[in-house]
């Protein structure tokens, strides 16, 4: 049995998948699996895929002929996965050649079910390193101050605690344990991230960057999403019903202000989306009308956030003046629509 799963969703991924691959192939540690997960692909990715299949018999490939989005991908590839450990690869991304190996020395070394590391910013103007926190071992406390409260309620002080589930080694007898899995196409990551480690007992960290991460600046200008608040209504009520099971509300009582808050910046910025086919009144109504929701209203009323980016601290001002005619033209003139 292999010591360590490497989960990979595939889409439309001809343009990279074969650096990823590479580079699970060149890692020093090598008692792997690869498990691709090709997920309704029309490109040439899948043939790509059983050719490093064909070649390396650890890698396996699992096709799906229609495309289901990447959880139930890393699902499927979390009930296929073999090793005692679990590590996520998105296929537009790659390991640095120690990745492995360093993170299963942590774990060894420090008796820590849970290994974590900083990674690479791959953009256009350069590369710059993250840490996803400083280097050291965490105990159950730490790790809940650290890591779940802050993706339960500080979702909008900057700088945020990004839920991305590649910087780290995952127990797979925890997750099996928990039940833990994916669900969704919204921060599908966070939900993951806050349940995890509300059942993992100790986890060690390097300041070392062990993964790649392609940065997209230009998906800032993002499509529009017909179904957003559908969408974040169900990451709501799962993210309630972990914060029950998991007795974390005493942590973060604000939680659902600050993540609401959270949610509604993301729901305006889609409201003016550039290929948003409402027209300009019809997306300050849309505005109007997620600013009344009780939901929205509450944490309008209750909680003035502070510490924003510039243009989201800008945003929030204006919704709680009420000011949508003004936020209208703002976003007229930024996203030229």
């Amino acid at each position: 049995m292999p010591c360590i799963s490497v989960i990979v969703p595939v889409y439309q991924a001809e343009r990279f998948i074969r650096p990823c691959v590479e580079s699970v192939l060149a890692q020093s540690f090598q008692d792997w699996e690869l498990i691709l997960v090709t997920d309704g692909c029309t490109d040439g990715s899948p043939a790509i895929c059983d050719q490093f299949a064909a070649e390396d018999g650890r890698v396996r490939v699992f096709h799906r002929k229609k495309n289901h989005g990447v959880s139930e991908a890393r699902n499927l590839g979390l009930r296929e996965a073999k090793g005692d450990y679990i590590a996520f690869l998105d296929s537009d991304d790659a390991f640095e050649p120690q990745a492995l190996e360093t993170l299963w020395a942590l774990l060894e070394q420090n008796q820590a079910d849970t290994a974590g590391c900083a990674h690479i910013n791959l953009t256009p103007s350069g590369n710059a390193a993250e840490l996803l926190l400083p280097a050291g071992v965490y105990g159950q406390e730490d790790i809940r101050e650290q890591i779940v409260y802050p993706l339960l309620g500080d979702r909008l002080r900057q700088p945020v605690f990004n839920g991305f589930i590649w910087r780290y080694l995952f127990s797979a007898s925890i997750l099996r344990a928990a039940h833990i899995t994916f669900e969704g196409a919204y921060l599908e990551d966070e939900l993951f991230l806050m349940e995890y480690f509300c059942n993992a007992r100790r986890l060690a960290v390097t300041e070392t960057p062990l993964y790649r991460y392609l940065l997209n600046l230009n998906s800032a200008t993002h499509k529009y999403m017909k179904d957003f608040m559908t969408v974040f209504d169900r990451f709501m009520e799962r993210k309630e019903a972990i914060c029950q099971r998991c007795q974390l509300e005493a942590g973060r009582p604000q939680w659902r202000e600050n993540t609401n808050w959270a949610g509604l910046l993301i729901a305006i910025g889609n409201e003016y989306a550039k290929d948003n086919p409402k027209t300009i009144r019809q997306r300050q109504k849309a505005v109007q009308a997620l600013c009344a929701r009780p939901d929205m209203s509450h944490a309008i009323s209750t909680l003035a956030p502070t510490g924003l980016s510039p243009n989201k601290q800008m945003v929030a001002n204006l919704v709680r003046g009420h000011h949508f005619f003004t936020l209208t033209q703002l976003y007229r003139l930024k996203n030229r629509i």
